[in-house]
């Protein structure tokens, strides 16, 4: 009798494990970034249009690797891997220090280390590592004086400055904005975060118009001032911080940017100023995808996709590919995924079963969420050449598979929210 107890327990076991297993395969958070890897390497194909020297195949394989890497990944619970994150974390510190030294140079920026058979990017390492850390430090305490903020701030600023100066202008921009919807999440008070936030606008009024500066520093004044209990202290604080923040955008315009960087920031405005110089790339974009019109000229039959106008098309511009053979509906279909990835993201850090697994989601959701809406605005016309990567589509092995780690550690979280409802 025990024995036929044990047996039927066993097969209720494998069944519910094989159920898992489909959940985990056919999961959108799976599923989405599959097809969007399916329909780049297409398009890929359509850039490069020699067969040898495409790299619609290694795009592909990569993210084929990355889908079973992801399921891998589903079956571990991140609270195993907290011992190694602070290690990880000095690890991906010293690969940007490396490049310093070692690294390969391509079109100005050093960016990628060697290591024989094949070549990685380590500001895509670094940009997992500072989410995983930071989730640490923030689950550990809650944002409710300035003090907190400093090891939170410690964690981002290294690999920040590693970066930017590589230079990497893309990388540690988005490094800014995971850290920002970070600290929204762990409920840092709103204020607080408008506060940081309008950092970014205290260096644009200062170099587009410093008479703003008189009503602006004001106001930022006001709003620290109605946001903590220690008024005055967190006023000059807050004062202290806008003003060092305008000191600092001379010094890194001048000579944190390169002359091409500077370009791209302002040519966007007008990049017909420079229509064969740094203007080329937003103006080739913007008149393949207003070629595409409603229905696209069909994959693998665009011609200026083709002819190849667009310069490295396959990466940063791969969605004026999308844009000029598969049209505005093509366009729609994919934008539409992305906003189901992102928002199936954002359930699921909400479903999490500690802080520590939501704060981890909801900075890959930020991460996601910020390349897409740049790499979008870059290609129409709309923001600045910034090298940011279309996640999933734009080629780059490195991200690529990042890209499904952060949704293998998405899929661990939402078997461990699920295990937890069916207790």
């Amino acid at each position: 009798m025990f024995k036929e107890i044990s047996l039927k327990k066993k097969k209720r076991f494998f069944e519910k494990k094989h159920k898992i297993n489909r959940k985990i395969i056919f999961s959108p958070l799976l599923v989405i970034p599959l097809a969007l890897v399916f329909i780049s390497s297409i398009l890929i194909k359509s850039v490069q249009r020699e067969f040898l020297q495409s790299d619609f195949l290694n795009h592909l394989f990569t993210g084929l690797l990355g889908y079973f890497l992801a399921i891998f990944i589903s079956y571990i619970p991140i609270e195993r891997i907290k011992k190694y994150l602070i290690p990880f974390y000095f690890c991906s510190l010293l690969s940007l220090i490396f490049i310093y030294f070692f690294g390969i140079s391509i079109y100005g920026a050093q960016r990628w280390l060697s290591l024989g058979i094949f070549s990685f990017q380590p500001s895509e390492v670094a940009k997992l590592s500072t989410i995983l850390t930071l989730a640490l430090v923030l689950e550990r305490k809650s944002i409710s004086s300035i003090k907190d903020l400093i090891l939170p701030f410690l964690i981002v600023v290294i690999p920040w400055l590693l970066i930017f100066f590589q230079p990497d202008l893309g990388t540690s921009l988005v490094l800014i904005v995971l850290t920002f919807g970070m600290l929204y999440w762990s409920q840092m008070p709103i204020e607080w975060f408008l506060i940081l936030v309008c950092c970014i606008f205290t260096s644009l009024f200062y170099l587009i118009s410093p008479n703003l500066l008189i009503v602006w520093l004001p106001f930022m004044g006001y709003l620290a001032y109605r946001s903590s209990q220690k008024k005055i202290i967190f006023s000059m604080f807050t004062l202290a911080l806008h003003s060092l923040v305008i000191k600092l955008t001379p010094f890194i315009w001048e000579f944190g940017l390169k002359d091409y960087q500077k370009d791209r920031l302002v040519l966007f405005l007008d990049p017909s100023r420079d229509p064969l110089g740094g203007g080329y790339h937003l103006l080739q974009s913007k008149i393949a995808i207003g070629s595409g019109g409603l229905l696209g000229t069909g994959l693998l039959n665009g011609k200026l996709t083709n002819l190849q106008f667009i310069p490295e098309q396959h990466t940063d511009f791969i969605f004026s590919a999308l844009g000029e053979e598969l049209g505005f509906l093509g366009c729609i279909l994919v934008l539409f995924l992305f906003f189901v990835l992102i928002g199936r993201l954002v359930k699921v850090s909400e479903n999490a079963r500690t802080p520590f697994e939501s704060l981890i989601i909801i900075g890959i959701a930020s991460t996601f969420l910020f390349q897409i809406i740049i790499n979008l605005f870059m290609t129409i016309g709309l923001g600045p050449v910034t090298g940011i990567p279309l996640p999933f589509m734009s080629y780059g092995r490195t991200s690529l598979l990042i890209n499904f780690i952060c949704i293998g550690l998405a899929l661990s979280t939402l078997n461990r929210s699920r295990s937890l409802r069916n207790q």
